[in-house]
């Protein structure tokens, strides 16, 4: 018996294969627990029509994404850093205090797991710090550290 997988199973499949199966275990196993449904012509349509729109979907992500890049290119945030007798730093600017000055002079929530530093910022300058956006597009925020 064919059958199309609604959610992942370790030994069969992923969420969405198309798999054959004994009919006694589709029956008696996948029907019953609502693991899969049989692969008529219906469900195979339906299966198709959710893939189709699952790509629009990611498409449409991807694009946002990229614009949300291209603004970021654009935006400087500056960020205040507390400094004590002859110009030593206390600690170091975070990826939460980068996203809340973000936040602040931009009006837009960035996840701070998403901001990727290469090494924490100790001192006063200008830096380039990338911000995962999606999967294949990571854009890239000017930060100015300046003294508090």
């Amino acid at each position: 018996m064919k059958i199309i997988l609604l959610q992942d199973v370790k030994t069969l499949g992923k969420k969405g294969d198309i798999i054959e199966a004994n009919d006694g275990y589709a029956r008696n196993y996948i029907l019953p627990k609502k693991i899969g449904v049989e692969a008529n012509s219906k469900n195979l349509n339906d299966l198709k029509l959710q893939k189709s729109n699952e790509v629009k979907v990611a498409q449409e992500q991807l694009e946002a994404a990229q614009n949300f890049a291209k603004e970021l290119e654009e935006k400087e945030i500056v960020v205040k850093m507390k400094v004590g007798e002859g110009g030593k730093s206390f600690g170091s600017i975070s990826t939460k205090e980068i996203a809340a000055a973000f936040k602040e002079q931009c009006g837009v929530t960035i996840d701070k797991k998403k901001i990727q530093l290469e090494e924490p910022i100790r001192s006063f300058g200008v830096y380039k710090v990338n911000i995962k956006l999606h999967v294949k597009v990571t854009g890239v925020l000017t930060v100015k550290v300046q003294e508090a």
